[in-house]
């Protein structure tokens, strides 16, 4: 790899990096991120950066705070070392669910995030799965969204389950989620789904298409507390569904997530690594699955200005 490619990380999760690095024949890059005893985070690229091709690898995982603002300043740190171009890595992008007007004087959180990023001096963004398409165009700089979908359909292909149906969460889902059941080879069926307030919980009012006796796949973009997927888990099992999988890109897990998916009937949650899993979240029902390879791929083909749409364009 050209020595004008450099990948750095932040704090949120340096096992990912590491591993996007190796998959690079890299090492990563070395800075210093200092925290002093007022909250106030100092970063030192501790190399040359000019004219590097720099990657920062960031998510959005707890202390989420922190982590955004030590991002940003990463990215002005670059900025100011006169890096050559910087683009953000961002495998789960920050506040993805605020990204409409739907009450009155609130933020579109996730349009003042990529805000923040090119004032903070990013060039492009690299993420996965975004929480809605319309998020896409909160950028003012080119940015790439990669799939999960090749990494979990894989995984389920697999296991070589009979008499499968893809299970979309929601309407909002149906459109993405007809690709994973066309690689899957299985018919798609559409929870209408309804939810009320902030709490996290979804009412599902109705099934559309044939779960009985069928194995289903669940695919969304992520898990929180699990509340949700507890209701669909419910919908189908009413409606006569056999076994239940949940492939989720990423794993927040929070509150008593894995607790609820244990007590559950789902057979298996498969999740990936866009966020840090620590092992007291890796049930015996959770696997986690590397986006690694992925992200070193569409980092590369940025690199030497590839086309990248492969790895993330869904056909029509």
């Amino acid at each position: 790899m050209p020595d004008k490619l450099r990948v750095f990380s932040g704090n949120s999760n340096p096992e990912l990096a590491q591993e996007i690095a190796d998959r690079l024949y890299l090492s990563l890059g070395n800075v210093t991120i200092t925290r002093f005893s007022n909250e106030n985070i100092k970063v030192k690229i501790n190399e040359s950066v000019r004219g590097k091709d720099v990657f920062v690898v960031q998510t959005s995982c707890p202390p989420l705070s922190d982590h955004v603002m030590e991002l940003l300043i990463m990215l002005h740190a670059f900025r100011s070392a006169s890096a050559g171009r910087i683009t953000a890595v961002i495998p789960y992008f920050p506040y993805v669910r605020s990204d409409k007007k739907d009450e009155p004087r609130i933020s579109i959180t996730a349009k003042l995030m990529a805000d923040l990023l090119a004032t903070a001096g990013a060039d492009r963004v690299l993420t996965m799965d975004l929480h809605a398409a319309q998020i896409q165009g909160f950028f003012g700089m080119p940015t790439d969204q990669l799939l999960a979908l090749p990494i979990l359909c894989k995984y389920f292909e697999h296991k070589r389950l009979e008499n499968l149906v893809v299970v979309a969460g929601d309407v909002g889902r149906a459109k993405l989620n007809r690709k994973y059941a066309q690689r899957l080879n299985a018919p798609l069926a559409i929870l209408d789904k309804r939810r009320e307030g902030d709490d996290e919980k979804a009412e599902v009012v109705s099934v559309i298409g044939e779960v009985e006796g069928k194995n289903a796949v669940m695919f969304d973009d992520e898990i929180l507390t699990g509340g949700s997927l507890m209701e669909l888990v419910r919908a189908l099992k009413e409606k006569g569904a056999n076994k239940i999988y949940a492939g989720i890109t990423h794993g927040v897990l929070s509150g008593r997530a894995v607790e609820l998916i244990e007590d559950s009937p789902v057979e298996e949650l498969i999740v990936t690594n866009t966020v840090p899993v620590p092992a007291e979240k890796r049930s015996g029902k959770v696997e986690v699955l590397s986006v690694a390879e992925l992200f070193a791929e569409a980092i590369k083909r940025i690199h030497h200005s590839e086309s990248v749409s492969s790895l993330f364009a869904v056909a029509e």
